[in-house]
């Protein structure tokens, strides 16, 4: 397996040679306040504000999290599994050592300027005061980096010539009240009976969540094992999807998990990202993992054993004892607002949203939440996905590029014109043609329903009216944080249903197997009523309170739970609509969509595989994205 770490691609200049200073009375130690990418000695660029720290200026340091020459274990004695904490406990960060030159260019830089006039007696020491629980310092000598203690004394010779330290945090924040992220190190001189010293401050670089602005630079997918029907089904798609890929100019292969057979890749794991600046101004990017905060979730697992690797590091969190509800704990439900500034705020990395049950009170992980505010730049905004059976924001919004001065646009699901388009079509003498154009499988038989049954069942209608004001109290909810307006909404023609019309269960009364995206199941076949750890009925665990609102899922399958591949390429899933002289008429309306977006739509089946199981392309998939540009800039 390749991952595309091209944003990440820079390693660490040789040590740039001592610059020559006027002789320095005071102990003067200097990081890198103004990001450039150098620590200045000899100027001011780098002293004013070395104290201090904010979202534009001060010295950034990296969790050194990744595993760099891969030395980390992924099983036990005998081959045995590793506990999921101990796979979490091995990192680079994790010994004293610089693992070689990868894991040097890991640190950040410190330096001590030049003293020249210092006594033979001179002496010095260096000490982090905050944050010294998550810091580690090293300091370069002529036999490699030294990990620096409490006993470590700097020279005279050393202190003349002026010192170069690399700092590493050694975890990510995840939890601002106990930890900021700030590491204060400051250096100790004695000479001649005097003392003197001076601090830097760092700060160790946010996690942050890709959004969609940032180009597509590798796609990962599941591909499951077997020879059933379904099994091949699903190697197709994988198959399709790779073809899409290809076709977008992507040239990084699909990673794809195996292991676990956990379909759903969007789902257990967020890719993310911590950045520094490198030499010659470029961005040193470390790809960080981020595992769902679902602990009886084996697919997290995978990340640690084949994923983690040279500037690629994973993140898990978990309380088992938080009574959250599993679904609204998968990363379906944490999509990413590109950066905006509205109301007197910023987010110049973006914003986060994910969804709530609001109806039951029912809220994603508290610590993961915690570890995602605490990062100070993406503050979590919640939506109310209580009309959602899965209850993902995916389900009903997206964001998508633009050539327009904010950047980008909200692709929104439109159940109005969902059932627009059937009526339509029904008045115009279609009612008798089949709502679904999908073809039957041995065992999986087609929905037979037409255009007018539809329209006439005992819920479709009114599930789609409620979606509709619920997707717009959430819209109205994005318009008023965000500052979008009507004019670069992307409204896409959509259907929801309860279940009762083809969720699971052929027009004959036959079960229709799948794969139930709000529970547990490791990929295998299941029948609806073995749908594995969580309720197929209802998505919330045992105990948890029962939301009083019907919940829905995609009738048609979801055209805005896809996949974007570049600015102006997106996949979504097949629609298998009604076919209407001789044109799907949800194909053409979602393509009419997006092209007066500026944005082309190829399509990919997904019916059996992701659609009966509540989900789509996009739940099947995930992206590494471009972090290259400051997040600290807009």
């Amino acid at each position: 397996m390749v991952l595309a770490l091209t944003a990440a691609g820079s390693v660490l200049a040789p040590t740039v040679p001592a610059f020559a200073a006027e002789p320095a009375a005071r102990a003067d130690l200097r990081a890198d306040v103004n990001r450039d990418g150098r620590v200045d000695v000899t100027g001011g660029t780098d002293a004013a504000g070395e104290d201090a720290w904010s979202v534009g200026r001060g010295a950034l340091s990296l969790p050194n999290i990744d595993d760099d020459s891969k030395r980390c274990p992924v099983t036990g004695t005998g081959g045995r599994p590793l506990s999921d904490a101990r796979l979490a406990a091995c990192n680079d960060a994790s010994d004293t050592k610089v693992n070689g030159t990868a894991d040097a260019a890991d640190l950040a830089r410190v330096r001590s300027a030049p003293m020249p006039g210092l006594a033979g007696d001179a002496k010095g020491s260096v000490k982090v005061t905050t944050g010294a629980k998550h810091t580690r310092v090293f300091v370069k000598r002529s036999g490699g980096w030294t990990h620096v203690t409490a006993r470590t004394r700097l020279s005279a010779a050393e202190l003349r010539s002026g010192v170069e330290f690399g700092v590493e945090a050694t975890d990510v924040i995840r939890d601002s009240a106990a930890w900021d992220g700030r590491a204060v190190i400051r250096l100790t001189v004695t000479s001649g009976g005097t003392t003197t010293s001076d601090a830097v401050t760092l700060r160790v670089a946010p996690l942050l969540t890709h959004h969609p602005v940032q180009n597509t630079r590798q796609v990962m997918v599941t591909k499951v094992r077997g020879n059933g029907e379904w099994e091949r089904l699903q190697r197709m798609f994988v198959k399709n999807l790779a073809r899409e890929v290809q076709r977008a100019g992507i040239t990084e292969p699909l990673v794809t998990f195996e292991k676990y057979g956990d379909i759903w890749a969007q789902d257990f794991v967020e890719p993310a990202y911590v950045s520094m600046t490198g030499p010659g101004g470029k961005r040193h990017v470390m790809r960080v993992m981020l595992r769902s905060a679902q602990p009886d979730r084996e697919a997290g697992r995978e990340l640690f054993e084949k994923v983690r690797g040279r500037n690629v590091g994973v993140v898990q969190v978990t309380d088992r004892s938080e009574p959250d509800d599993w679904s609204l704990n998968s990363f379906g439900n944490l999509e990413t607002v590109p950066p905006y500034a509205h109301g007197g705020r910023s987010y110049p990395a973006g914003r986060i949203i994910m969804g709530e049950r609001k109806d039951s009170g029912q809220r994603p992980s508290k610590v993961m939440r915690t570890l995602l505010k605490s990062q100070g730049l993406q503050d979590p905004l919640l939506l109310d996905t209580s009309w959602l059976h899965v209850g993902h924001v995916d389900e009903f919004v997206q964001f998508l590029p633009a050539d327009t001065p904010r950047g980008w646009r909200i692709g929104i699901a439109d159940p109005e014109a969902g059932l627009k388009l059937l009526r339509d079509a029904r008045q115009a003498g279609h009612g008798t043609t089949k709502m679904f154009s999908v073809p039957g499988l041995a065992g999986m038989p087609a929905p037979k329903e037409t255009i007018a049954q539809a329209l006439s069942s005992r819920h479709l209608v009114a599930d789609n009216e409620l979606a509709a004001r619920r997707i717009a109290a959430n819209l109205e909810i994005l318009k008023r944080e965000t500052g979008i307006t009507d004019d670069e909404i992307v409204r896409v023609p959509a259907l929801y249903t309860r279940g009762t019309e083809t969720r699971g269960q052929a027009a004959d009364g036959t079960r229709v197997p799948l794969l139930s995206r709000v529970g547990g199941d490791a990929g295998l076949m299941k029948s609806i009523e073995k749908t594995g750890q969580r309720r197929a009925d209802g998505g919330t665990p045992s105990g948890a309170v029962a939301a009083p609102t019907v919940q829905t899922s995609a009738y048609v399958p979801g055209a805005v739970n896809g996949i974007l591949l570049g600015r102006d390429r997106y996949v979504a899933p097949r629609q298998w609509g009604p076919v209407v002289g001789g044109k799907d008429i949800f194909t053409e309306a979602v393509t009419a969509a997006y092209r007066r977006a500026g944005v082309k739509v190829s399509y990919i089946d997904d019916w059996y595989t992701y659609h009966l199981g509540m989900g789509e392309v996009h739940c099947g998939t995930n992206t590494l994205r471009d972090a290259s540009a400051a997040w600290w800039m807009r």
